[in-house]
């Protein structure tokens, strides 16, 4: 069977992100399939790319990665699911063969983005198991889709989900990713390579996705396998930074202080960043992460409000963030916090004192988005009800972020525009650019 591989991500900004998920199913294939990638994230024109591929390779299997629904800086939400039904239409148009969505944006809502896209079939989480057992079914003169774990599709007319979820993989035992197969510009224009120690989520934040694509169960990579792929992949002459994709990095913190450890005997020269959870984050940690070359890392703080942070389910207080922030301080380390302004219940009183806290806190970067339901994505009524609400706290962040040289808020481009990255790239700073906020022209 002839499998072609899409990578729907266009998001290049500020960094283009290796679709390393799709590379790990890619690696799950079984060798008897031929298989190819194609990246849409470097494309003038991605339609016209993806016609002309169907038409010259005429794969058996259409199998596309869907990143997210929304694009990550919130900006223009309806922007993805515009592509992707435009995508749809391409494929439709060039290819009468089975399509196969996946990837954490179907993740979020598998059924509704199955029936919006009308695809064939859909794997919701880990597709690493569920993919080859897809295939076997396919090749079968009579395939039987219930063998099938984590699959949606159509039937009779209705989209059916087979009921039947598969354990989580254990990580030790997944084929490695290759990443010999990426468009070099991922390293030439970007140089960040990505790295995954962990699955699984065990907190209980109340917006967020990852539990439900990864599990609330964390399952651990060994730390000495992990830091020898760390130390493969950064020995690119090109990679200048790896980002660990992990949900959160230190949760497990035990886990977290192993892989530290495992680089630092190796000797690791190469910075890299990382999400952490100010939940669980000591001096120990700091210090080891530090020491293993970490540059800084990207927290979640959300509020700072500690009853907002207790109706999102946080499990932290403004406090943790503070003393998170102070260790970051004292180690050397870059912290770039992130707030979501505006989410169920939250005033503008509240938006007024998470902006003070923000000036309090004088992180290292702050990022300040206003909070997007992915169902906005999908519902106009639902995303109108919204908009005021939203416009207004731009506004005040629009008004207080004058005179903060390190608060970016997307949406409205401060501190986040092609050219100020542009100029940043072209100086030779490379790796996450959120850490160079104190070098770039106040926009």
């Amino acid at each position: 069977m002839k499998i072609a591989f899409v990578s729907a991500n266009r998001e290049t900004m500020p960094d283009a992100v290796i679709p390393i998920g799709l590379l790990y199913v890619m690696a799950a294939c079984p060798k008897h399939h031929e298989t190819e990638l194609w990246d849409l994230c470097f494309e003038d024109e991605p339609l016209s790319m993806l016609g002309q591929r169907l038409d010259a390779w005429q794969p058996d299997l259409i199998a596309v990665g869907l990143r997210n629904i929304q694009n990550m800086d919130y900006t223009g939400i309806d922007a993805n699911m515009e592509f992707y039904r435009a995508m749809m239409r391409t494929i439709r148009k060039h290819s009468d063969k089975p399509v196969l969505l996946g990837g954490g944006g179907f993740s979020v809502m598998p059924e509704r983005i199955l029936e919006d896209l009308g695809a064939d079939f859909g794997i919701s989480g880990e597709a690493e198991r569920a993919f080859p057992q897809l295939l076997a079914e396919l090749e079968r003169p009579e395939p039987d889709l219930m063998r099938v774990e984590s699959l949606f599709y159509r039937a009779d007319g209705n989209i059916r989900m087979n009921g039947r979820m598969g354990d989580f993989l254990v990580m030790d035992e997944i084929a490695s990713p290759d990443r010999s197969i990426l468009d070099e510009r991922y390293y030439s224009e970007y140089g960040i390579e990505s790295l995954q120690t962990k699955r699984g989520c065990p907190l209980k934040c109340d917006y967020c996705t990852y539990p439900k694509i990864e599990g609330a169960r964390g399952r651990m990579r060994d730390p000495g396998l992990v830091a020898d792929e760390f130390m493969e992949i950064a020995a690119r002459p090109e990679v200048d930074h790896v980002f660990i994709v992990d949900s959160v990095f230190n949760l497990p913190i035990r886990h977290a202080k192993e892989v530290c450890r495992q680089l630092i005997a190796r000797g690791n020269a190469t910075p890299w960043t990382c999400y952490i959870n100010p939940t669980a984050f000591d001096e120990e940690l700091a210090r080891l992460m530090a020491e293993a070359g970490a540059a800084g890392s990207e927290l979640g703080s959300d509020s700072g409000c500690d009853e907002v942070l207790l109706s999102l389910r946080k499990g932290f207080t403004v406090e943790k963030i503070r003393k998170s922030g102070a260790l970051h301080k004292q180690f050397g380390l870059k912290d770039c916090h992130s707030f979501i302004l505006g989410t169920t219940g939250e005033t503008m009183d509240h938006v007024e004192r998470t902006l003070d806290f923000i000036e309090e806190l004088d992180p290292f970067a702050a990022i300040l988005l206003v909070w997007v339901d992915d169902i906005e994505a999908l519902d106009a009524g639902v995303a109108a009800e919204r908009f005021q609400l939203k416009e207004d706290i731009y506004g005040r962040i629009a008004e207080r972020a004058k005179g903060h040289s390190r608060w970016v808020v997307p949406t409205i481009g401060v501190q986040f525009n092609e050219r100020q990255f542009r100029a940043l790239r072209r100086a030779g700073l490379r790796g996450p650019l959120w850490q160079y906020l104190d070098m770039a022209p106040a926009t």
